[in-house]
């Protein structure tokens, strides 16, 4: 039996074991810096930019639940909209707990938000080299956006594009 629900502060360590299975799953496992305390702050700290629905799954209406897997989101802008939608950064469940439905009902939860809120979107990305998951997507109605390339500034880069002291640093703007 599948139950959706706001992750709460004391779900942080299971969030962060889940996104350590998800960095296994994507061959990301040496990128994961984060910490259990770093999930409390992001989640369940004053002003929450993120948020997590948990998937838990009961093998029988007496069984503990267990937490089978997870969809991390945030609130994104459409400038060309003007409104809001939904970026899912991750979306896990754990191996054991697939073909049970609990990839689509997490979706459906935040389809069903966006259309509850009046969103504009629901979107993600996914590796390429991740068939299972391209064609998961695929049959639920998602149309991949190849033509849209991610970049990103990350690490030593970030911070001599974000500090002016540092040599090499692109000039301040002017105020």
């Amino acid at each position: 039996m599948l139950t959706l629900r706001p992750a709460r502060p004391d779900d942080a360590a299971t969030i962060l074991e889940l996104v350590r299975a998800l960095a296994d799953y994507e061959r990301l496992a040496h990128e994961v810096d984060a910490d259990q305390a770093a999930f409390e702050r992001a989640l369940f700290g004053p002003s929450p930019r993120a948020f997590c629905t948990l998937a838990e799954w009961r093998a029988t209406s007496e069984a503990a639940p267990v937490a089978a897997g997870m969809a991390l989101w945030f609130y994104n802008f459409s400038t060309f909209r003007g409104r809001h939608g939904i970026h899912l950064e991750d979306l896990f469940v754990r191996p054991e707990y697939r073909g049970r439905g609990i990839g689509k009902s997490l979706l459906v939860d935040l389809a069903a938000r966006c259309v509850r809120e009046g969103l504009t979107r629901l979107e993600w990305q996914v590796l390429d080299w991740n068939t299972p998951a391209l064609e998961f997507y695929a049959g639920l109605g998602a149309e991949a956006k190849a033509e849209w390339v991610l970049h990103r500034v990350t690490g030593d880069a970030l911070k001599r594009l974000g500090d002016p002291t540092i040599p090499g640093s692109p000039a301040p703007p002017r105020r």
